[in-house]
């Protein structure tokens, strides 16, 4: 059951626990969302992922309680179809957290997409659909899970923006980048005006992580990218599971509006030389 109203006390769990926290994982089924919902369900929370495709997101519902069972402390995983586009849905996937677990103690806005469209072959519909998932349904989400957040005592939202776009970019996700940098700028009001509700807003920043999607863009591109890296690897999924994992923890309860870039240290070199 979740903990709203409730609130556990630092003695009755190590630190970051999450025992019990009714947690919602908005594209929860695949990638980087798939990573931070099994972080959180071998952590012993109860996990509500969402995803479009309903095929895929009963198996990874099965696949990820298998590893909340193995884990042996009590964590759960269930699946909901819903597109984040949808405020129906969104609401739809609030009103089912609540019913399976109690409340909502935190949303993990993590639904989006990626599609790859050079600026001068860009159509509005691309950018319509860019936007409708990455900002819109961040938005949808949130304003769902809102009433549940609040009762909670200690609501937390965390966002997957990107390094693109707020920090970087690579071409043919202009749209991409733009949405990414948005869901800060909105991230930074939210934190504000959630506040007083004993709400916190923040957002992981990921790099080059290890998911289907990277994948698609071949081992050429994987090296290339492994190269000027300082750690020399992609991150995994579990990073930034970790990173979110943070965020929701009470140990996190005096940190808002703030952006956590995960992507080991690839911002950081002046020039590919810098990397050894």
């Amino acid at each position: 059951m979740a903990v709203s109203g409730t609130p556990t006390t630092h003695e009755e769990g190590g630190m970051f626990d999450v025992t019990g926290i009714s947690v919602v994982v908005t594209g929860g089924t695949r990638g980087i969302g798939r990573g931070i919902a099994a972080v959180f369900a071998r952590g012993g929370a109860q996990v509500l992922v969402t995803g479009r495709d309903a095929e895929r997101g009963k198996l990874a519902a099965e696949d990820l309680s298998a590893l909340a069972e193995q884990a042996g402390r009590g964590g759960s995983v269930a699946f909901v179809e819903a597109d984040v586009v949808s405020a129906g849905a969104a609401e739809e996937v609030a009103e089912r957290a609540v019913e399976l677990h109690g409340g909502i103690d935190v949303l993990c806005a993590n639904a989006g997409i990626f599609p790859e469209a050079p600026l001068a072959t860009m159509t509005e519909a691309d950018m319509d659909l860019v936007w409708a998932t990455n900002v819109k349904g961040t938005m949808l989400a949130v304003r769902a899970c809102l009433p549940a957040l609040a009762a909670s005592r200690r609501g937390r939202i965390v966002l997957t923006s990107s390094i693109t776009g707020p920090i970087t970019g690579f071409p043919g996700w202009a749209h991409y980048g733009a949405s990414k940098a948005a869901q800060l700028g909105w991230m930074r009001t939210a934190a504000v005006e959630l506040a007083p509700q004993g709400i916190t807003v923040n957002a992981v920043l990921p790099g080059n992580i290890a998911t289907e999607g990277l994948a698609a863009m071949g081992p050429d591109y994987i090296a290339a990218t492994e190269a000027v890296i300082p750690v020399h690897r992609l991150g995994s999924v579990e990073d930034i599971g970790s990173a979110a994992l943070f965020f929701a923890s009470r140990e996190a309860a005096y940190v808002t509006g703030q952006a956590l870039v995960v992507d080991g240290g690839q911002v950081l070199p002046e020039s590919p030389a810098a990397v050894a």
